[in-house]
């Protein structure tokens, strides 16, 4: 029935404007009160500005909130003494226990990359209405399964949205050192990556040293050498051909040409123990040579290619193809095999090695970098290595000393701003005189859900900043057009300015909240990177909203003193005087 419709509309209406009546009746009460306290309003401002500074030092920063995605990356890093193989075999074993989880959807890994011994996987979760536990959950449940299969490290990260820059890594967090001894770098990188395992705070530390390369050594005793008339060339010439690709010669057909390239077939050359089979031609006496090796006739091949360079830089020819006593190797070299990294990172034309990490359950991004400092500080590593943080914890640590400028920058925009706005030095003040309730709100509020202050509130601080000031512009443009009009004082002006605005300010103060609801409660993946936005908006306009409408009045009454005592507006109310007519005063 639209007639019974319409009248539970009007009941409800009614309802609203009968509970709005009641709280304007005790606003009203409570301003008087603000107005005749204005000793203990300002005492109370003055703790909130301090409880502001206060909060933003004490609060925990962060950079980017961890998001659940729904995806997890992670990286591969196994012993240099395990073979390709078995590198298949325990990836299998690793990708057995992750499907065994039942928060897991899908998972793939594979073998290989740029590093030595690595590989990569990726993990696909089921959806979030499917599940109980985060990304992050969910990989603290696999860290200890995964640990138990030797010989090979996986490190699991949750897929972000966003992520800093820096090298790629097993972990999320970097840490740079920096050297110009390659020696000094791989020893007080093993260090400080052992020192930061026994933090509490961090985990998953590993480096992009690749110490699993091994190098042979090959010594070749020049004297001997010469006995047997061999040279260095000879050698070098005779590792190239077992090692390299040597082009020997150039077949031409009718369309197209052929290059004959000469190499040992790949199963002979998979050790070191291959060197103990390849031969150098000696030129020494027959007398002389027979006692060391027997005679040997080398493959020949025609000394009939095209290109000179191509030819054997000892006799001209490509090949031997004479009968030449041939010698081991092994006679007249020493063969030492070494651990060496197979490959050198360099930042900034220094040598450099990276050390990468996560954060412990219920750890901070500032108490992971403490825990960095502490580590490198119990190591005492030498001048000449040098540490930084890099990647994500680099750009965090360079916002965060950046956040206190870039607020100062944006209350000195809008100061300036108001001041050209109401033409006054004075008024501005009054609006920013809003502000701190606000942040106190929003970081309250960061610490009753336990998040971070990160990039994202402090987008949601920039908009407070320019949400909350709009209710003592409200105010104040009122209050001024009221005494410059009507010639009210500035307690009165300021009080009816309050009252007559307050149903404004309430409702835009509600519809911000409002809106920033959905933002705060966060529906679907990854809603965790605009939670911080919604739940410091929330705080922030709710502490203001308490304060500033008894603050502003009491900042308003004393600054409007203060503006009146000016030179400014002596001179600007004798200029007034001065410009209006004399009143003539008719005789009688």
């Amino acid at each position: 029935d639209p007639k019974a419709k319409s009248g539970r509309f009007a009941e409800l209406a009614r309802w609203f404007e009968n509970g709005f009546n009641r709280i304007h009746r005790s606003y009203a009460v409570s301003l008087d009160w603000a107005l005749d306290s204005k000793l203990l309003v300002m005492l109370i401002l003055a703790a909130v500005v301090g409880l502001n500074v206060f909060l933003f030092v004490m609060a925990p920063k962060g950079f980017f909130p961890q998001q659940d995605t729904g995806q997890i990356s992670g990286g591969l890093s196994a012993d240099r003494s395990i073979s390709f193989q078995a590198v298949k075999g325990k990836l299998q074993q690793l990708v057995d226990i992750i499907k065994q989880d039942p928060a897991v959807d899908t998972v793939v890994g594979f073998t290989g990359g740029a590093r030595a011994g690595g590989g990569f996987m990726f993990i696909n979760l089921k959806p979030a209405n499917q599940r109980t536990e985060s990304g992050q959950a969910v990989i603290a449940r696999l860290r200890p399964k995964l640990a138990q299969v030797t010989g090979i490290r996986l490190f699991l990260n949750p897929v972000q949205d966003l992520r800093g820059g820096g090298r790629p890594s097993n972990s999320t967090y970097q840490y740079t050192l920096k050297s110009d001894s390659t020696k000094d770098l791989a020893t007080w990188a093993t260090q400080l990556a052992d020192q930061m395992r026994l933090q509490p705070a961090l985990t998953d530390v590993d480096t992009d040293q690749q110490e699993n390369g091994v190098e042979t050594f090959v010594a070749v005793d020049k004297d001997s050498a010469a006995r047997l008339g061999i040279s260095s060339r000879d050698v070098d010439n005779a590792l190239y051909n077992a090692f390299g690709q040597r082009q020997v010669s150039t077949i031409y057909a009718d369309l197209n040409q052929y290059r004959v390239v000469m190499e040992l077939a790949p199963r002979f050359i998979r050790s070191p123990e291959a060197l103990k089979d390849i031969y150098v031609p000696a030129r020494a006496t027959a007398t002389t040579a027979a006692a060391t090796s027997p005679t040997a006739v080398a493959l020949s091949a025609t000394g009939t290619a095209a290109n000179p360079g191509l030819r054997d830089q000892a006799t001209g020819q490509v090949l031997s193809n004479t009968a030449t006593t041939m010698v081991p190797l092994s006679a007249i070299a020493k063969f030492t095999e070494s651990a060496k990294a197979s490959s050198v990172s360099h930042q900034d034309g220094e040598l450099s090695t990276t050390v990468s990490y996560n954060l412990a359950e219920g750890s901070t991004l500032a108490d992971g970098q403490a825990a960095v400092r502490q580590a490198e500080a119990e190591v005492r590593m030498p001048n000449n290595v040098r540490g930084s943080f890099a990647g994500s914890a680099r750009d965090a640590q360079q916002s965060q000393g950046e956040q206190p400028m870039l607020i100062l920058a944006a209350l000195v925009v809008i100061y300036i701003v108001l001041g050209i706005l109401y033409e006054s030095l004075i008024h501005p003040i009054t609006v920013l005189s809003t502000l701190p309730s606000a942040g106190v709100g929003a970081v309250l509020a960061l610490l009753l859900f336990n998040m971070d202050f990160s990039i994202i509130a402090l987008i949601g601080v920039f908009l407070l900043i320019g949400i909350v000031k709009k209710n003592a512009i409200l105010i104040i443009d009122f209050a001024l057009e009221a005494e410059r009009t009507r010639g009210l004082n500035a307690v009165d002006a300021v009080r009816e300015a309050c009252l007559l605005r307050f149903r404004p300010i309430l409702m835009t103060t509600l519809a911000a909240i409002l809106g920033a609801v959905p933002l705060a409660i966060g529906f679907g993946e990854g809603s965790e990177l605009r939670r911080p936005l919604g739940v410091s908006i929330i705080g922030g306009l709710i502490a203001s909203q308490l304060l500033t409408l008894l603050t502003t009045p009491v900042v308003y009454v004393l600054l409007d003193k203060l503006r009146k005592r000016s030179p400014e507006e002596l001179i600007r109310l004798q200029t007034a005087q001065a410009s209006q007519p004399p009143v003539s005063i008719p005789s009688s």
